[in-house]
């Protein structure tokens, strides 16, 4: 699964393997924050506080209109 979001629609009966692909996104992109920051001082903790909403974000985004 690791980053791949794009068999997200081929999960459209399962909600738990999208959550699950929306939260390894999430992740990515807090990964990618982190690792970018000129200082670690507590962003780790301010972004993992942030996962559910990028998760709720991704998994919206991804929804097939």
């Amino acid at each position: 699964m690791a980053n791949d979001v794009s068999k997200y629609a081929l999960y459209s009966n399962n909600a738990e393997e999208k959550r699950a692909i929306a939260v390894a996104a999430a992740l990515a992109i807090i990964e990618a924050k982190v690792a970018n920051s000129p200082s670690y001082n507590g962003i780790v903790a301010d972004e993992i506080k942030k996962l559910e909403s990028y998760a709720d974000l991704i998994e919206s985004a991804l929804k097939i209109k």
